[in-house]
């Protein structure tokens, strides 16, 4: 089957995440279906844009959004360029598709204050826990790795000696990011705690729950969100808020753009520049400080 053929060169060739090629497989069977149904078993392979622009229609009329419609339409150009490449198909349907305007998502970081009080003025419980959520937090502001890189690392990850942290991002591509010297407590602490648990079969991985077994997503919002609604009236708590809180605070001190993208594991810039609209107050201060024509006028 064409569509398995596309699953199976989106993990081994794209090396896409699992999480990403369960959403296209998801988007994909979507649509196969709405053809089965709509056009008397038409199959997915067999469309024009016509069908295309029928789906959309019934998507924006069922209240999904843009922007997930967006995502689903990629997931369907992605697939029928792939057509194109093994030789299924001549012509692109949604060669000519523009996707549909979105309004620009503003993601609000924590200030300093608010991470000082999380880091800081907030008592955490002297168990395994605690001391694990510590050092969640500690890691995820210092370091800006993702949610996934999180969950994913590994003892042998973390190299004290090297003061570095070896993570694996998008695609399974490495990186390693500097390990700043405060985390190093916070580490060791958790380590004892770690140590008094029983063993699961993940012990390999650095964060667990307290039954040993490999950390999952909902426990790291769960831990993020937990301690920052005692400090923030912010709506969003997430990891990704303070990965994005993260590279803020690092571009208002002055650090390079490039620097970040590298910390960042981004592969454009482009990526790194959606940062950069929060640091516009932090420049302005500077421009108006060393411009030698600043305070002219």
């Amino acid at each position: 089957m064409v569509l398995q053929e596309f699953i199976s060169y989106l993990s081994l060739e794209k090396n896409y995440s699992s999480h990403t090629v369960l959403a296209y497989r998801k988007d994909l069977e979507e649509f196969s279906i709405f053809c089965s149904l709509s056009y008397d078993s038409l199959d997915i392979n067999q469309i024009d844009y016509v069908v295309v622009r029928s789906w959309l229609v019934q998507l924006s009329e069922s209240g999904i959004s843009n922007r997930s419609i967006n995502r689903k339409i990629a997931s369907l150009k992605s697939y029928y360029r792939f057509l194109q490449k093994i030789g299924e198909i001549m012509i692109n349907p949604l060669a000519k598709h523009k996707a549909l305007k979105t309004s620009k998502k503003i993601e609000i970081p924590f200030s300093e204050v608010e991470m000082d009080a999380v880091l800081s003025n907030i008592i955490y419980s002297d168990d395994f826990e605690g001391k694990r959520d510590q050092l969640m937090i500690n890691l995820l502001y210092a370091t800006g790795m993702r949610r996934a890189e999180l969950i994913n690392l590994k003892l042998p990850d973390i190299d004290f000696e090297s003061n570095s942290i070896k993570v694996l991002g998008k695609r399974n591509k490495e990186r390693l990011i500097p390990m700043l010297a405060v985390l190093k407590p916070y580490f060791l602490a958790y380590y004892n705690e770690r140590s008094k648990i029983e063993s699961g079969q993940e012990i390999n991985y650095v964060f667990v729950s307290k039954q040993g077994n490999k950390i999952y997503e909902t426990l790291v919002y769960r831990v993020i969100d937990k301690y920052f609604k005692e400090v923030s009236s912010k709506v969003k708590k997430s990891p990704h808020i303070l990965r994005h809180t993260f590279a803020t605070h690092l571009l208002n001190k002055g650090a390079d753009l490039n620097a970040v993208k590298e910390l960042l594991g981004h592969s454009s810039l482009a990526s790194t520049q959606v940062y950069t609209h929060n640091s516009i107050a932090e420049l302005k201060k500077v421009h108006a400080f060393a411009h030698p024509r600043a305070s002219k006028g």
